[in-house]
C-alpha cells in the first residue's frame, strides 16, 4: 500500500511538473539523433562517433533523408564537434595507429570509398577509387597500409583475373538443371544472339535478355534479398592498399567465397577472419563459419584458425600482446544464441578453445589492457574483455576477466548500451533510457559514474515523459515473465483511459526501458492518452536459452497466453477502460497479432504489421524461411501438420475483431502475400479489415524506412483505434 501511495505521489508531481512541457508529437521523430560507431583515440583522449540524423530533403517537400557525419569529442560535457559536413554521408570512422588522422568512408559515384582525413589540419583525400567500392577500413598496425572490403557479384568475379585467375566457375556447383561442372558459365562470345538460330545463338539471346534486364534466371536458394530477388550471389573481398595517393589496392582473398569480421594480427602479418568453413559447399547451403587466418603480403595464403562441423564461429577479437583470441560460437542450425569463447593463439593458429559461462547472447567483443604491473625484471599486464548483451528488458556493458572467465556487470536493466568502446580504463559509450533515446557518455572501466558528453537530444527535456513500471508473473511452465505498464501523459487518478496491448517481433527480440527503437513509438501513444503494456513472452532474448527455445513448435499458444497475462494484470489497473483495449505487433508480433484475434476477442480493434500469417508459404516468399525448419518442420515431412496448428490463417474465420493489416510492398523478410491472403479471405467473410501497402518498403519500414512513411505507419494505428475506441467510435461503427 505504501509503495503505491509513493508511485501516486511521484505520478502527481511529474504531472505538475509535465504541465511546463509539451507532448512528444509524431514528427519528434524526425528530431532523434542516434549516437554510433565510436572509436577512442589510441591515447585515449579523444574519440570519434556518428551521429545518424533525419534531415528535410532540400528538393523534395515532406521528404527527408538519413544523413550521418562523423563527430569529435575531447570527452568533457558538451565538447563535440562536426569533423564532416554537407549533403554527402560520412560513416565507419577509425583512428590511425599514431591518432594523427581517421579513415572514414563516404559515398562517391554510388559507390563506397575510404578516405583519409589528417587531424591537425587540412582536407580529406580520397584513398580508394574502387570499382567494386570500399568499406570498412582497418589500418595496419604500423599505419602504413589499410584493409577494407569490396562486394563483388558473380559477373564480376568470373571476368576478374585478379580474384579469379582461371576465369572459370566456382568449385560448387551453381545448381543450373542439365549442367554438369557448371560448364554453362563460359560464354563463348563469338556467337551472336540470334532468336531463330541455332542453340548456342538461342542461349546467347536469353543471355543478352538477362544481361537486359528483361529476365531474372534463379537457380540459388537464397534468392531474396531485402528489397528485390537477387539471381546472383555477391562476395565480400579483403583488399590492402598503402596510405599514399595514387596507390594501387591488392587482393588479400580470391575465389568465390566471402570474408567479414577481419582483424589485424598485431605484428602486421596478416588478418583473422570469418568464412564459409566448406569451399565446396554452395554458400547458400554452407551453414558453419570459420575464423582464418589471411596473410597481408597478397600471396593468398590462408589456414582454419577455428572451424569445426556443426558450428557457425564469429566475431574474432585479437588480444593485444597477439596471444588470445576471443570469438563467438554457436551451433549452426536451429534456435540457438552466440556464447563467447576463448582460445590460445599462436601465431597463425589457436589451441585450447574454451567456452565462458554467460546465458545470454553476447556482442560487440572490445579488449583493453586494464593494467601494467612490474614484478622484477618483468612487466605483466592483465585484460579484460568488455561487451553488450540484451538482457531483462536493457542492454547492459558486461566485463570478462579471460583468466577467470567470470563476467561482471557493469550497468543496468533501465538503460541500453548501444554501442562503445575502451581503451585502458577509459569507456565511451552511447546509451538509451527513458529520459534520452540516445547520448554520449564517458566513464571508467567499472562504469558506476557516468559522464554526459554529448547534447543531441537535449530537446526532449522540454517533453512530457510517461515512465514504465515493471512487473513481473511466472507464466503455465514456471518461467518469470517481465512485462511494463505505461500510464498515459498527463494521467489523472479517476480517470479511464484505453490500454495497448503492444508486441515486439523476432521472436527472438527484446522490449525494456533499455531497448532504442520503440522509444519514440511508446512515448507518441502515451501522449495520445494511451495506456500501454508489453511484455517479453516465452521465446524471447534476454533471459537465457531455455527461455528463448520455449516456443519452439509454439508460435501461438503460449506467447498468446504470456502477453494475455500481461494485458489482463494491465487491465486491472483502476485507470483502465476495460471496454477500450486494442493490440498491435509487426513481424513476428503481427503474428501473434492475428493469432490472438482469431483467438480472444477482448480487443475492439487490432492492427497487424509486416506479419507472418501461413507458415507454409512463409517458407517460400520469405527470406528468414529457415525460421519454419528451426522452430517447427518442412512442409513436406510428417511432422508439417504443427505449420498449420501455428498458422493464423488457419483460424482466419474466427477473427471477429477489427483488423487493421500492414505490409511494405518489397518486404521481402516475411513477404507480402499472406497478409494479401489474410485481407481477401477476411474481405470474402465480410469482416471489418483494411489493408495498407507502403511502395517501395522493406520489411525495416518501422526503423530505417521512409520517414514519411514511418510517420504515416505510426498515425495509422492510432487513427484505426480511434475508429473504435474514440470519442467519435459510436458515429463511425455505425458508419
Amino acid at each position: 500500500m505504501l509503495k503505491r501511495t509513493l508511485l501516486l505521489i511521484a505520478i502527481t508531481a511529474q504531472t505538475v511538473c509535465a504541465q511546463t512541457k509539451s507532448k512528444v508529437t509524431v514528427t519528434d521523430l524526425t528530431r532523434i539523433k542516434q549516437v554510433g560507431g565510436i572509436e577512442i583515440s589510441p591515447d585515449g583522449q579523444r574519440a570519434v562517433y556518428i551521429l545518424t540524423t533525419i534531415e528535410a530533403n532540400p528538393d523534395q517537400k515532406e521528404e527527408y533523408d538519413y544523413k550521418t557525419h562523423i563527430y569529435l569529442t575531447d570527452l568533457k560535457p558538451g565538447d563535440t564537434k562536426a569533423l564532416t559536413r554537407g549533403p554527402e554521408s560520412a560513416r565507419q570512422a577509425t583512428w590511425s595507429p599514431d591518432g594523427k588522422r581517421i579513415a572514414f568512408v563516404r559515398t562517391i559515384k554510388a559507390k563506397s570509398q575510404i578516405f583519409v582525413m589528417p587531424l591537425d589540419g587540412g582536407e580529406a583525400w580520397q584513398l580508394t577509387n574502387s570499382t567494386y567500392g570500399a568499406t570498412t577500413p582497418l589500418w595496419s598496425p604500423d599505419g602504413k597500409r589499410i584493409a577494407f572490403t569490396s562486394g563483388v557479384g558473380m559477373a564480376q568475379m568470373l571476368t576478374d583475373s585478379l580474384l579469379n585467375p582461371s576465369k572459370n566457375g566456382p568449385s560448387w556447383s551453381l545448381e543450373k538443371p542439365g549442367f554438369v561442372n557448371n560448364n554453362f558459365v563460359k560464354v563463348d562470345k563469338k556467337v551472336k544472339p540470334n532468336p531463330d538460330g541455332s542453340l548456342a545463338e538461342i542461349r546467347a539471346y536469353l543471355n543478352k535478355d538477362v544481361e537486359d534486364k528483361k529476365a531474372k534466371v534463379i537457380n540459388r536458394l537464397n534468392f531474396q534479398g531485402e528489397f528485390t530477388t537477387e539471381p546472383d550471389i555477391t562476395f565480400s573481398h579483403l583488399y590492402v592498399i598503402d596510405v599514399a595517393e595514387n596507390a594501387t589496392p591488392k587482393p588479400l582473398t580470391r575465389g568465390f567465397a566471402s570474408y567479414q569480421a577481419a582483424n589485424w594480427l598485431p605484428n602486421g602479418q596478416g588478418l583473422l577472419a570469418v568464412t564459409d568453413r566448406d569451399s565446396l559447399k554452395h554458400p547458400d547451403r554452407e551453414q558453419d563459419n570459420a575464423i582464418v587466418f589471411v596473410s597481408s603480403d597478397a600471396s593468398g595464403k590462408q589456414n582454419v584458425v577455428l572451424g569445426e562441423s556443426g558450428k557457425s564461429y564469429g566475431a574474432p577479437e585479437i588480444s593485444p600482446d597477439g596471444k588470445q583470441l576471443a570469438f563467438l560460437v554457436s551451433p549452426s542450425e536451429g534456435v540457438n544464441f552466440p556464447s563467447i569463447g576463448l582460445a590460445t593463439l599462436n601465431g597463425t593458429s589457436a589451441s585450447n578453445p574454451q567456452l565462458v559461462t554467460f546465458d545470454r547472447a553476447a556482442g560487440n567483443l572490445v579488449w583493453t589492457a586494464t593494467s601494467t604491473a612490474a614484478k622484477g625484471k618483468k612487466t605483466t599486464t592483465e585484460y579484460a574483455i568488455y561487451f553488450t548483451a540484451n538482457s531483462n528488458g536493457g542492454a547492459p556493458l558486461y566485463k570478462l576477466n579471460p583468466v577467470t572467465r567470470q563476467v561482471a556487470q557493469l550497468t543496468d536493466f533501465e538503460s541500453g548500451v548501444t554501442n562503445f568502446d575502451i581503451v585502458g580504463n577509459r569507456v565511451v559509450l552511447a546509451k538509451t533510457e527513458v529520459t534520452n533515446p540516445s547520448e554520449l557518455y564517458v566513464t571508467d572501466g567499472i562504469a558506476k559514474s557516468q559522464t554526459k558528453v554529448s547534447n543531441h537530444n537535449d530537446w526532449v527535456a522540454q517533453r512530457q515523459l510517461s515512465f514504465p513500471e515493471k512487473h513481473t508473473f511466472k507464466n503455465s511452465i514456471g518461467q518469470d515473465v517481465e512485462y511494463w505498464i505505461v500510464r498515459p501523459v498527463n494521467f489523472q487518478a479517476g480517470k479511464k483511459y484505453p490500454l495497448l496491448l503492444n508486441m515486439h517481433g523476432g521472436p527472438t527480440a527484446m522490449w525494456g526501458p533499455g531497448e532504442q527503437s520503440m522509444w519514440h513509438e511508446f512515448q507518441y501513444m502515451a501522449s495520445q492518452g494511451y495506456g500501454i503494456v508489453y511484455a517479453n513472452p516465452r521465446g524471447s532474448g534476454g533471459y537465457g536459452l531455455n527461455f528463448q527455445r520455449a516456443n519452439i513448435k509454439d508460435w501461438g499458444t503460449g506467447p498468446a497466453e504470456d502477453v494475455l497475462t500481461a494485458a489482463t494484470a494491465a487491465a486491472k489497473e483502476a485507470w483502465v477502460d476495460t471496454t477500450r483495449q486494442v493490440i498491435t505487433g509487426g513481424s513476428y508480433a503481427g503474428y501473434l497479432t492475428a493469432w490472438i484475434v482469431a483467438h480472444d476477442n477482448r480487443f475492439k480493434a487490432a492492427f497487424a504489421q509486416r506479419g507472418v500469417y501461413d507458415l507454409t508459404t512463409f517458407l517460400g516468399e520469405g527470406n528468414a524461411w529457415r525460421l519454419v525448419p528451426n522452430y517447427f518442420a518442412y512442409p513436406w515431412t510428417p511432422e508439417a501438420k504443427v505449420l498449420d496448428a501455428n498458422s493464423p490463417y488457419t483460424f482466419v474465420q474466427n477473427i471477429k475483431t477489427p483488423l487493421l493489416i500492414k505490409h511494405g510492398e518489397n518486404d521481402l523478410r516475411t513477404g507480402p502475400i499472406q497478409s494479401e491472403m489474410m485481407y481477401k479471405s477476411l474481405k470474402i467473410l465480410g469482416k471489418q479489415v483494411e489493408y495498407v501497402r507502403m511502395p517501395g518498403a522493406t520489411h525495416e519500414l518501422s526503423r530505417t524506412g521512409n520517414v514519411r512513411q514511418r510517420i504515416d505507419r505510426i498515425l495509422r494505428i492510432y487513427e484505426f483505434f480511434e475508429r473504435y475506441i474514440g470519442p467519435d467510435s459510436q458515429v463511425l461503427t455505425q458508419k
